[in-house]
């Protein structure tokens, strides 16, 4: 079912309400969606800086010191674009799921770490795709900070190396080609099976593995809602779709709840 009007949109909205109160198990599912608001483009717009700036492949990252190079000056270059960005109220919305005890965790294709700053644990966010927020070393996996890098890069015009062991850095993110975590893959899959409301937010679901796990879920019995900007191709088997802004649909969503948008304490 698709809200088309603000009366439909109202009436939808409030049964999801009474859906998230009822529910035992919550399973929120993120994309580049939910973070537009903060000023941190998608991938898919037209017009998208990340059109200019394509992350480079991983085999490409690995065979060549020029495409590193290239691949740390896109990634400074796409950091700037979004710098100080905060969380938007699709966050906090899932921020409050999470704080009252109705999500265990959020899945996430995100790597903005805008669901970490509204306040959700760190070890409660399932990052399919890694973190942009700092860098690690491709072989022993030693972390490194972004500010580090960058002033090391930008004086020397050279791809950093670990001061560690000397392997590759890289941004620590997932990149084509490369291989998802399969420890957080499993975790997500874990959630979807056992949850009984799935709510993708500002996903495409286009891009798999992360793009069955809706799938995966409404097999498993739960209830399939869709919050995003545009139709995706799994609209047809979802109990509910929304389609509009994300920030407005989520506070539209705790305005209607009333008592029992207060039961689960929104934050």
């Amino acid at each position: 079912m698709t809200a088309s009007d603000p009366a439909d949109l109202d009436e939808d909205l409030e049964v999801l309400a009474e859906w998230l109160v009822s529910a035992e198990v919550v399973a929120p599912f993120t994309g580049a969606g939910i973070s537009t608001e903060s000023g941190v483009p998608d991938f898919r717009s037209p017009g998208s800086p990340w059109l200019a700036n394509r992350p480079i492949a991983f085999d490409a990252f690995l065979a060549s010191a020029e495409a590193r190079r290239e691949a740390w000056r896109r990634k400074f270059a796409m950091d700037d674009l979004y710098a100080g960005a905060t969380p938007g109220r699709g966050h906090h919305f899932l921020a409050g799921l999470v704080a009252a005890g109705k999500a265990p965790a959020i899945i996430t294709q995100n790597i903005d770490g805008l669901q970490q700053a509204a306040g959700v644990p760190e070890e409660r966010v399932i990052e399919l795709h890694g973190n942009g927020t700092y860098a690690a070393c491709l072989d022993c996996a030693e972390r490194q900070e972004l500010a580090d890098i960058r002033s090391v890069f930008e004086a020397s015009g050279l791809p950093p190396t670990c001061p560690h062991c000397g392997g590759m850095v890289k941004s620590a993110t997932i990149s084509f080609g490369q291989a998802l975590p399969q420890q957080a893959l499993q975790r997500a899959q874990a959630l979807a099976r056992t949850s009984d409301l799935f709510i993708a937010i500002g996903s495409s679901l286009l891009v798999h593995p992360a793009a069955g796990l809706p799938v995966l879920a409404k097999r498993h019995g739960a209830r399939l809602v869709i919050i995003n900007r545009e139709a995706t191709p799994l609209d047809d088997i979802a109990d509910l779709v929304f389609n509009g802004e994300i920030g407005a649909i989520c506070t539209r969503l705790v305005e209607l709840s009333g008592d029992a948008g207060r039961s689960i304490n929104y934050s």
